[in-house]
């Protein structure tokens, strides 16, 4: 069976929220990349994904499963669904010997397509934080901004954390060993931070550098 309901409700969706993939599409969904798969084999669009879909962009249910009508159900709704909020401290992160700033005030609230957020991560725990010193330079400069998925703790090699160690927060690039953790920084006049055994138990895992915004100056 060739699949033209289900390619011509994909072809909307990906036009409509700028989703890329099939991949992309079911992790806005919440769902296994499999159940795309079946859909697509069966021709069926399900109900509760036109909901979501609703629920989270602001498309008109009819529009999805039909093409016909207004593509948002409401402006109002468009525009609500679109963007996510993500706030961003008053915490710094510091790219050199740690940073006391380590506050979880509220400084304000910054703007996201929420079709790139979900890419990215898990949107609802995203937060901002601006970065001060040199260590990580070139590639996170001080001053940028860097959006943090809180989500985001497991270890992937050569990854950008956020992390705590005692009572300083500060952002490196990580890499687990046996017995042993090592915080990297780009900048090669600093020397990497070890951490064995017992140690490894004092370090907070904030969340993974996801994104960096840097301003001209």
């Amino acid at each position: 069976m060739v699949a033209y309901r289900f390619e011509s409700f994909l072809q909307r969706v990906f036009d409509a929220t700028g989703i890329a993939s099939q991949t992309e599409l079911a992790s806005a969904l919440k769902i296994n990349r499999s159940a795309i798969t079946q859909a697509r084999k069966k021709d069926s669009i399900p109900d509760k994904w036109i909901l979501q879909l609703y629920r989270i962009f602001g498309l008109n249910p009819d529009w999805i499963e039909t093409g016909s009508g207004p593509t948002f159900l409401k402006a109002s709704a468009a525009d609500d669904s679109v963007f996510k909020n993500v706030p961003k401290v008053k915490a710094r992160l510091s790219a050199g010997g740690g940073s006391f700033e380590i506050g979880s005030e509220i400084k304000g609230y910054y703007g996201f397509r929420k079709d790139w957020l979900i890419t990215k991560g898990n949107m609802s725990k995203m937060v901002l934080m601006d970065i001060f010193g040199n260590s990580m330079e070139p590639e996170i400069k001080d001053g940028d901004t860097v959006l943090i998925d809180e989500s985001q703790k497991d270890i992937l090699a050569g990854a950008v954390y956020a992390v705590g160690v005692d009572d300083t927060i500060m952002v490196k690039r990580l890499e687990k060993h046996p017995n042993k953790l090592v915080l990297h920084s780009d900048n090669k006049e600093y020397d990497p931070i070890y951490l064995k055994d017992d140690e490894i138990n004092s370090i907070r895992i904030i969340g993974k550098v996801i994104w960096i915004c840097r301003e001209f100056r």
